[in-house]
């Protein structure tokens, strides 16, 4: 499986394919690569019980080069999960414990003097843990903000810069972050400029009743399942030009600035809503990840384009950590998640030019 996607994948992209090719050719890659995305599904259900658009979510930032942000109690196998997805896709995976002592270097990597056999003393850099693949920040909202910013320049442009010099991070690489939004007490909030680089920010609710019966029932038998190997970097990298290839409409655009505007309570466009209850809306990016969220859903579900129910399905992990309600909002009971449900009941979708 793993090589029928790595060919397809490289004969969709290779130099100068004949127009007849390249449509076969993508056509197969779209529903290789939904296949694979169900086998993903598969082995790490395998695991994970439930908690399947928390998966879809963390998959299509993965195939949009974005970065996560989970939030849930302990216990919910946050890390579990983040590490599994590592394993089937056959990439480098470290995991940093955030704590209060925790300094940049820590992440970065520091500079250290060698001496060789001959007495030369060198100056040697020594990578630290963000040089990998996949990278949990594990409760990263417990360190003080001086180290969450080491993770600013390899989220935003991937790459660390220590000293003077600049070094570049393996490709692919994602941060998927976690924090636990109960405990508050010796926590610092992330600034909002970091929060925005996350394309998602994900919630990890409870499980059912069946799934909770079901994660019992398979945890307390003292089995370990067997995590295969689905993909690898390459076909990941591969993929991410794959997913960026989607058609995406000027209806789709309309749709997604029309709803990031909304938002923005001093913009003319807004709800009355919008306007009593939020303080500051979402900027630009925020438009960018619904389109980027909106084409993996659809390639990851074998299509060729990008509709509204796709840029609807990810504007709450997109948008929840981009706006501010304010005090009238907490004292009628919304949150952010409730604010943009009404929102997307309002907003309506742009008109459909017709031809004649």
């Amino acid at each position: 499986m793993n090589l029928t996607c790595e060919k397809l994948v490289s004969e969709t992209f290779s130099p100068n394919p004949s127009p007849g090719q390249r449509t076969r050719n993508l056509n197969d890659v779209l529903q290789e690569f939904g296949q694979h995305c169900r086998l993903m599904q598969d082995e790490l259900g395998k695991v994970i019980i439930g908690q399947q658009a928390v998966i879809k979510q963390i998959f299509a930032a993965i195939f949009t080069r974005g970065h996560c942000l989970l939030e849930g109690v302990p216990g919910l196998a946050k890390t579990l999960m983040v590490s599994t997805i590592a394993r089937i896709l056959d990439m480098d995976f470290k995991r940093i414990q955030f704590t209060p002592d925790l300094m940049p270097s820590d992440i970065t990597g520091t500079t250290v003097l060698d001496e060789d056999d001959k007495g030369k003393r060198n100056f040697r850099f020594v990578q630290g843990p963000v040089f990998t693949n996949i990278l949990l920040a594990d409760e990263i909202n417990r360190t003080p903000p001086k180290t969450q910013a080491a993770l600013l320049q390899a989220m935003q442009e991937r790459e660390v810069t220590v000293g003077q010099t600049t070094y570049q991070l393996p490709d692919p690489f994602f941060t998927i972050a976690t924090q636990n939004p109960i405990e508050q007490e010796g926590t610092y909030p992330l600034p909002e400029a970091q929060l925005d680089r996350f394309m998602f920010n994900i919630k990890i609710d409870y499980p059912t009743l069946e799934e909770e019966e079901r994660i019992l029932s398979t945890t307390t038998r003292g089995e370990k399942a067997e995590i295969r190997k689905i993909m690898s970097g390459k076909v990941v990298s591969n993929l991410q030009k794959l997913v960026g290839s989607i058609a995406v409409s000027q209806y789709i655009v309309q749709y997604a600035a029309r709803l990031v505007r909304a938002t923005r309570p001093k913009d003319p466009t807004a709800p009355k809503m919008i306007q009593e209850l939020v303080d500051w809306g979402a900027g630009p990016r925020a438009g960018q990840y619904l389109i980027h969220g909106g084409k993996a859903i659809a390639a990851m579900e074998g299509r060729f384009s990008v509709s509204i129910d796709d840029v609807q399905s990810v504007a709450i992990p997109v948008l929840r950590h981009r706006i501010s309600t304010n005090f009238q909002a907490q004292a009628e009971g919304m949150s952010n998640e409730a604010v943009i449900e009404k929102l997307l009941e309002t907003i309506p979708t742009p008109p459909i030019e017709k031809f004649v």
